[in-house]
């Protein structure tokens, strides 16, 4: 009896190592593929999301700032 209970708590305890390695494996596997997909990106010159909404936001503001400096203008031309 004791015989079997060794012999299943090795099994179980090959099997922990098993997954951790598998894991681990994985998470090898996902920043291996972030980073080659990280640099294929820059390579195509895409930006980030980040970037994007900054760029836009950028692009709001020099909108409004130029529809009010039209205004500005309108007001002048007119008086």
């Amino acid at each position: 009896m004791q015989t079997r209970n060794r012999f299943m708590d090795d099994m179980a305890q090959l099997m922990t190592n098993a997954m951790g390695v598998a894991q681990g494996a994985r998470a090898e596997a996902e920043t291996a593929f972030k980073s080659m997909l990280d640099r294929w990106m820059a390579d195509r010159d895409f930006v980030t999301r980040e970037e994007f909404d900054a760029v836009r936001a950028m692009a709001q503001k020099a909108r409004e700032e130029n529809e009010a400096l039209k205004a500005r203008l309108d007001e002048m031309s007119k008086g």
